[in-house]
């Protein structure tokens, strides 16, 4: 079985591309897009929008209307906060290592084991603290309208990957120019290399890069397992994602539609983001169902991996915000997973 995705996804890679929309929209209705670097079957975000654009389509009905886009077809997530504030984006939910250029705070999300696992990181995106993260993004001409979920990040390399170590000398792909996750790679004695989601696989492919992070559902839907020896679950980071739109969007609509659209996108993400956890370990299945090779940490190997990025914490602890910090340690000794 996986002779024949390498198969497809090389053959992907020199098909014209094709704008895969998902939308009813009727003639009339105010048609507005969002954008995702995402699949938008089988994984968290992708199925996320299209629950989004479904309620939008039938309650909104004659009035307003969602199309949306997967794969980068329209923009990366680096040129769509250009693109929503031009109004050829209407939405889009960038992971939460873009906001970079507009906060510092966000990045907390790449501190390494910093939450234990994805249900914490979910409680402290409940807490009004997480909530008043977004007010970093308003002077800028951005609306936060939610936190998505997807999951925690593994890393893959050409090499099996039990130690940091392991990977030392090599180059991995990297989503943003993160101070953080260039510190930790560092540490490895990695290279970091900023590229588009779009060209991960390719990139994996080529020898370009040896290694990248990611969730079990970026990892499976575009199949970077199958151009790597391993996969290392270290569950070292979290993967969300901050669902954005522009203000003079929102201000373009009458009060009514607008409510509804606010009131719609927080119903999703309610119910959305209870299916992340089940997603992300259905894709893990499917790797290791395709012969994928995972490679499980013992408890004093992932010590070792704790207290050897431990320190980055106090590096950024002034930039980030000691108090989120705080929040988040005091976040996973109160989160019981089991219950």
């Amino acid at each position: 079985m996986k002779f024949f995705q390498t198969l497809l996804l090389a053959a992907a890679t020199i098909l014209p591309i094709q704008l895969s929309a998902q939308s009813e929209c009727d003639p009339g209705e105010r048609v507005t897009r969002f954008s995702l670097v995402t699949a938008l079957q089988g994984h968290p975000k992708g199925e996320a929008a299209i629950a989004f654009a479904e309620q939008i389509n039938q309650k909104l009905n004659g009035t307003l209307c969602v199309e949306v886009y997967g794969g980068g077809d329209l923009y990366n997530d680096d040129d769509v906060f250009g693109a929503l504030l031009s109004g050829d984006v209407h939405f889009a939910a960038p992971g939460l290592a873009k906001f970079g250029p507009y906060t510092d705070q966000f990045e907390l999300f790449n501190l390494p084991f910093l939450f234990d696992g994805p249900l914490q990181v979910m409680a402290f995106l409940e807490t009004e603290m997480a909530q008043d993260l977004t007010a970093g993004i308003s002077d800028d001409g951005f609306v936060g309208l939610g936190y998505w979920a997807n999951g925690m990040r593994q890393y893959s390399a050409s090499v099996p990957m039990r130690l940091p170590g392991d990977a030392s000398g090599l180059s991995f792909r990297v989503s943003s120019s993160s101070p953080v996750t260039a510190e930790v790679l560092r540490r490895m004695n990695i290279t970091p290399v900023k590229l588009s989601f779009s060209k991960v696989y390719d990139a994996l492919r080529t020898g370009e890069v040896q290694g990248q992070e990611n969730t079990w559902a970026n990892i499976q839907t575009k199949g970077f397992y199958l151009e790597q020896a391993a996969v290392t679950e270290t569950n070292h980071s979290y993967i969300g994602y901050l669902v954005v739109t522009s203000q003079s969007f929102l201000d373009s609509l009458d009060p009514e539609t607008r409510q509804a659209v606010i009131d719609i996108m927080a119903l999703t993400t309610h119910e959305r983001n209870r299916f992340a956890f089940e997603i992300n370990q259905q894709r893990r299945q499917d790797i290791l169902d395709d012969d994928g090779v995972i490679i499980t940490l013992t408890p004093e190997e992932l010590a070792i991996w704790r207290a050897e990025m431990k320190p980055v914490w106090d590096q950024f602890r002034s930039s980030i915000g000691p108090e989120l910090i705080d929040a988040a340690v005091e976040i996973n000794a109160t989160v019981d997973p089991f219950n």
